[in-house]
């Protein structure tokens, strides 16, 4: 079956969907995105996710290009005519159509294009772990914007992709930030250390989501910067970003972290992720 897209009003054939030549998300990444899973036919923590977007078009500027209703009506009916049930669904609003200049337009009038493609939640693939690299961390200073300015992390994934990792952890001032795609974790004494949130670090919604777990469950959470020599010498590590979900760090940069294997703590973290997306098993 093709699959479907939506722009500005349009609902196509993905092959034949377009996007005018001077959009300013095209010549300027001037635009914000945010990608949901879709598991059993629902959108997992829409509601947060259409929180970050306001904030990330808050952070540019950006006006919405309708209403939070309307937007929740267009992704509805794009889930329904691409007739999926576990899927990805991708968002993303630009300040719009106008003559190239850096400043913005006078009026503008925003964008939205929104696909939808067919993905698996909790692939058995990344059920053993996977290995991670890093590189140094080039992005701008809002980070905590998801913008669609991305080619550092472009970069950085084409080196994970080289170096045949999963993912590539980026370091800034000696210190790890969070993944080209995903945020990053480590576990020390059974207590569970992630990079606090400020303007080098996205705030994940798989990350936010995890942190309330943790709490709910006794599992003891800091918020504190780590080295990339503190991934060697921990005893275990993950990421967790919205298309993969927990999963476990078994390498960084060649040396085995832990016992090389997905730790208890990770796993732990990972059922009760998987609850809150699908319920409990049985």
């Amino acid at each position: 079956m093709s699959r479907v897209a939506y722009v500005d009003g349009c609902y196509s054939d993905l092959r034949r969907a377009t996007v005018p030549i001077e959009d300013r998300g095209l010549q300027f990444a001037d635009s914000v995105y945010e990608v949901i899973a879709l598991v059993a036919g629902q959108l997992v923590d829409f509601d947060l996710h259409l929180a970050r977007l306001k904030r990330s078009r808050d952070g540019l500027g950006l006006p919405a290009p309708m209403t939070d209703a309307g937007l929740r009506v267009v992704l509805g009916e794009v889930v329904r005519r691409n007739r999926l049930r576990d899927g990805l669904l991708y968002l993303q609003v630009t300040r719009g159509q106008a003559p190239r200049g850096h400043a913005f337009p006078a009026a503008p009038r925003a964008s939205l294009m929104v696909t939808l493609r067919a993905w698996t939640p909790f692939p058995g693939s990344l059920a053993a772990g996977v290995p991670v690299v890093s590189t140094d961390d080039l992005r701008w200073r809002r980070c905590d914007l998801k913008t669609t300015g991305l080619l550092p992390n472009v970069l950085a994934k084409q080196r994970a992709h080289e170096a045949d990792a999963f993912e590539c952890w980026m370091v800034k001032a000696g210190v790890v930030t969070e993944g080209a795609s995903s945020n990053a974790w480590i576990v020390r004494d059974g207590s569970v250390h992630t990079h606090p949130l400020c303007d080098d670090v996205l705030g994940g919604i798989t990350r936010e989501v995890l942190l309330e777990l943790a709490a709910a469950n006794d599992i003891e959470v800091v918020e504190r910067a780590f080295r990339p020599a503190d991934v060697e010498t921990a005893d275990e590590a993950f990421l967790t970003s919205t298309s993969s979900f927990v999963v476990p760090v078994i390498a960084f940069d060649g040396s085995e972290v832990g016992t090389g294997a997905p730790g208890p703590v990770t796993c732990r973290l990972r059922d009760l992720y998987r609850n809150h997306v699908s319920g409990p098993a049985g």
